[in-house]
């Protein structure tokens, strides 16, 4: 197997037949999840929206792990809903060799709305020495499943006023900064994958955050992103990091390569 450095500072494995087996794997995984999403929401309604993002987060992620136990049973899981030793504070993960970092259902809120199709199930491996290797992000109402052994290419020259995707309620002081710094237009977006994907799909140019997330926000995300050659890093241009003792990351820039530069230097700026 050959390897070479990446964007984020981790090698990653060219693609082999395992490697492809772990992306199409991964697919299935987050398409199977959104499929009962969409079920439930149907069921369920959105009269009681407390009840529907329960169901959801619960349903996602036994459906995620019951899977992974049964057809990965000696890989471990990061997964945002799970506890002990498959979750958050697990120390298993933390000696193994190949992790699936998951979020069964990024984007409670925007799931709970009728009429939103900007949430996502997240599904990303980590494996030791080579970091993100295989990755899906369903984005089930959308009917659309990206991976990173699918190519999604930068298009075109860089706009004159980019659009960067920001949180819909909290958008960071540093994503104003930058966007007054590049004339450019803030747009709000649902979930962290949604946000993610609507870069790589080029709705829009870039996706500044930096009010907290986990591993599990960005993993499977950063992965399908750098498969297609667009930029992930921390907002200081430091390497993202995954299975980590602490999942803790709170901050991300996903943009165009030619934004990367001038992005970072006016975060820099405004801090």
């Amino acid at each position: 197997m050959d390897h070479a450095p990446e964007a984020d500072g981790e090698p990653t494995a060219t693609p082999d037949a395992a490697t492809l087996e772990d992306t199409a794997f991964a697919a299935e995984l987050a398409t199977g999840a959104g499929e009962l999403l969409l079920k439930l929401r149907a069921e369920l309604g959105f009269g009681d929206p407390r009840a529907l993002k329960s169901a959801g987060d619960n349903g996602a992620n036994d459906h995620l792990l019951g899977r992974l136990a049964a057809e990965r049973p000696d890989d471990a899981v990061l997964s945002e809903e799970g506890k002990g030793e498959s979750g958050r504070i697990g120390t298993v993960r933390l000696g193994a060799d190949r992790v699936w970092i998951i979020d069964p259902l990024d984007g409670t809120r925007e799931y709970a709305e009728a009429g939103r199709d900007d949430w996502a199930v997240h599904v990303g491996l980590w494996q030791r020495g080579l970091g993100l290797t295989a990755a899906a992000v369903a984005l089930p109402a959308q009917g659309v499943t990206l991976r990173t052994d699918e190519r999604h290419p930068v298009a075109g020259p860089r706009p004159d006023r980019p659009r960067i995707a920001v949180s819909r309620t909290r958008p960071p002081a540093e994503a104003e900064a930058a966007a007054a710094a590049l004339d450019a237009e803030l747009v709000p977006w649902g979930s962290a994958g949604a946000k993610a994907m609507a870069v790589v799909a080029g709705k829009v140019d870039a996706y500044v955050h930096a009010g907290g997330q986990y591993e599990w926000d960005s993993a499977a995300p950063v992965a399908v992103a750098l498969a297609s050659g667009w930029h992930a890093s921390r907002i200081d241009g430091s390497p993202l990091r995954y299975n980590n003792p602490d999942p803790y990351l709170p901050d991300l820039l996903l943009c165009r390569p030619d934004l990367a530069e001038p992005l970072l230097e006016a975060i820099a700026e405004a801090s």
